[in-house]
């Protein structure tokens, strides 16, 4: 998967701008890329952290503009585009078993599947805290919000589960990692 990535962060800053205009939804798209890159370093993977840190930035380019269509209108506008194939299955495959049957192969996209809704909810913890940040944010509350449904209850506990499987960590290890990718990062996604 080495390969030299021919679309660039500011391209893929563009196009998430042209289909994205709540400072919600481009904040979530801020912070999945940070912890995309955060992950792709840390696993090893450094020479493919910009293309681990676009799929980020895209995985849910049509979900303003297209939510009955998420995960598939965007492979048809990245396919117009001329996007690399490696960012339009790694950014779909995010929606397997919810919107597609795109399953995450590569160690990217399962990391992207068990993070998205994670991101959600561990941000979701940290504005209720004092400090509103995840600098100091710990595993057990983060775990407590989890097990109480009703809390941040659009983001899926089951995605979170299947994602820490698929990826053979526990689900204290996805946890522990993801708040240790947002410490990375939050400076940049709380610009927006």
């Amino acid at each position: 998967m080495s390969e030299k990535l021919k679309y660039t962060r500011n391209e893929a800053w563009e196009l998430l701008n042209e289909f994205n205009k709540e400072p919600f939804h481009i904040r979530h798209a801020v912070t999945v890329e940070g912890v995309m890159r955060y992950f792709a370093d840390s696993l090893g993977y450094g020479d493919e952290v910009d293309l681990w840190g676009i799929v980020g930035l895209l995985h849910d380019l049509d979900f303003e503009m297209y939510p009955d269509q998420h995960c598939i209108k965007s492979q048809e506008i990245m396919r117009e585009r001329g996007l690399d194939e490696r960012i339009i299955h790694g950014t779909a495959s995010h929606g397997y078993g919810l919107t597609v049957d795109i399953m995450p192969e590569h160690e990217m996209e399962k990391v992207l599947y068990a993070t998205d809704e994670l991101t959600g909810l561990i941000g979701a913890v940290a504005i209720m805290r004092p400090s509103k940040s995840v600098q100091d944010l710990e595993l057990k509350s983060v775990k407590k919000k989890f097990k109480t449904a009703n809390f941040a209850a659009g983001c899926s506990r089951e995605v979170i589960n299947n994602g820490a499987e698929m990826l053979g960590w526990t689900l204290d290890e996805l946890i522990e990692k993801t708040i240790l990718a947002m410490r990375s990062c939050e400076s940049e996604y709380e610009k927006y």
